[in-house]
């Protein structure tokens, strides 16, 4: 790092500093000093079709001639309109109606404040739980922090909200038992009917939970099995299923929405992230018509945001899918999915201290263990989930991760690079990996086998 770099106004999480961004252009960025990077993950799994397409330019320029805000009280706007109509066409039946938002937090807090308006416009105002897994990750503001459930994001604010209701999430692959992976489904869909029960049916009012997982459990997926049991779980009782699809949505798994993958429908979705892939700050809640209808017959939505259905932020998006469409990337991040996912299992050959390597489509990850028959995570004063990332970065990689158990320890690496990356730079990153994986087990006296 450039130790005579400027000091910087700006703070966020830590005082780490990175080197300033010059320009990107597909899945590479370059630094001011001319260094280029692999965006291996997207950024923060945002920039799904890469970066400076001059589709999407174009359309945010022609938007920008004509307006580039207008309240949505005083007036509508034909870009919110247009891409409204193209959510509602690929959604699941009966998805017609659309909410935009500016991200990933404000689309999980419309989602649990709408159906928690439609509870009481129904006359079932003692419906207020809204039941998560554990870990999981499901936004940062208040409302969204309260579904969350990652310890060090948490432990501050507890005093603040309401913590809802969690069972474990599906992560089947440390469980040491002879269940099948369908019955390990079962399973752990089964937690939730038990702990409806034990909250009490009458209070709760919804399930939230991502397809595929995310930062907090690392592009997990669950068996086959669990995502049907959970659907007829919430039928059963009568409480709505939310699907958080801000990272796994437009297209991002393969298909455009990940719910896909099972025939699953949820009853309120939300997305964000790739949906307006790093050009511009944009995300959706879409919900079954009736309940919207329910809702605004009732007095309404109480509930709303500055920049909901921004024309510019709306033409980008509009842009954004039409680009997926006509370059047919959906089938692209299938294809070298499969090429990502068996080149990470080869890696976890070659590295005996990858315990597992799991995903869908461009949404992968691998974690890291000191030992392959208890799935003991790694010393957590070792940080291996900043070091490998760290390492990476120097060898012009990008990758993201989090740590695995609990945000306590653990560490898992997601690897997902832009829907439009090649076989062949699939094969650059999982180079690049292999380099720093090296380097990481010779730092910390891990174990490697034969191969490059």
């Amino acid at each position: 790092m450039n130790n005579n770099m400027k000091q910087s106004h700006l703070f966020y999480q830590t005082r780490a500093r990175r080197p300033v961004l010059d320009r990107a252009s597909g899945i590479y960025m370059w630094d001011m000093d001319g260094k280029q990077y692999i965006d291996g993950s997207s950024g923060a799994m945002v920039s799904n079709i890469g970066h400076s397409n001059p589709n999407v330019l174009a359309a945010m320029r022609a938007q920008m001639e004509k307006s580039t805000f207008g309240y949505r009280l005083h007036f509508e706007n034909n870009p919110a309109e247009e891409l409204a109509a193209k959510v509602a066409e690929l959604s699941p039946k009966g998805h017609d109606k659309v909410f935009f938002v500016s991200g990933g937090s404000e689309a999980v807090e419309s989602a649990i404040k709408l159906a928690r308006q439609y509870s009481v416009v129904k006359n079932d105002p003692d419906r207020w739980r809204v039941i998560s897994r554990s870990p999981s990750y499901h936004g940062s503001t208040m409302g969204a922090l309260s579904l969350t459930s990652y310890n060090p994001l948490n432990e501050p604010f507890l005093p603040m909200f309401v913590d809802m209701p969690k069972i474990p999430a599906p992560r089947c692959y440390l469980d040491n038992d002879n269940l099948s992976e369908h019955d390990r489904g079962l399973k752990y869909a089964d937690m939730l009917r038990d702990k409806i029960i034990e909250v009490g049916p009458e209070t709760v009012l919804a399930f939230i939970m991502e397809p595929v997982g995310g930062a907090s459990t690392g592009a997990l997926v669950a068996p086959d099995s669990y995502y049907a049991r959970i659907r007829e779980i919430c039928d059963e009782i009568g409480i709505l299923l939310i699907y958080d699809e801000v990272m796994t949505g437009v297209g991002r798994t393969g298909k455009f929405l990940a719910a896909e993958h099972w025939n699953i429908n949820p009853d309120i979705i939300a997305t964000s992230k790739g949906f307006g892939a790093g050009y511009v700050p944009l995300g959706a809640m879409t919900a079954r018509q009736e309940i919207v209808d329910a809702v605004l017959d009732g007095g309404g939505f109480q509930h709303g945001y500055t920049y909901a259905g921004n024309p510019i932020a709306c033409a980008a998006g509009l842009a954004v899918i039409n680009e997926i469409y006509a370059q047919n990337m959906m089938e692209n991040t299938r294809v070298v999915g499969d090429v990502l996912l068996k080149g990470l299992k080869k890696l976890q050959t070659r590295f005996p201290f990858i315990g597992d390597v799991r995903g869908k489509g461009l949404l992968t990850a691998f974690e890291l263990v000191s030992d392959l028959e208890t799935m003991e995570p790694l010393p957590a004063e070792a940080a291996a989930h900043s070091r490998l990332v760290d390492i990476a970065y120097e060898l012009g990689l990008i990758i993201y991760s989090r740590r695995s158990r609990d945000g306590l320890k653990g560490d898992h690496f997601l690897v997902c690079p832009p829907m439009i990356t090649t076989a062949e730079q699939i094969n650059d990153i999982l180079s690049i990996l292999d380099d720093s994986l090296k380097i990481l087990a010779n730092e910390m006296n891990l174990p490697i086998g034969a191969g490059k």
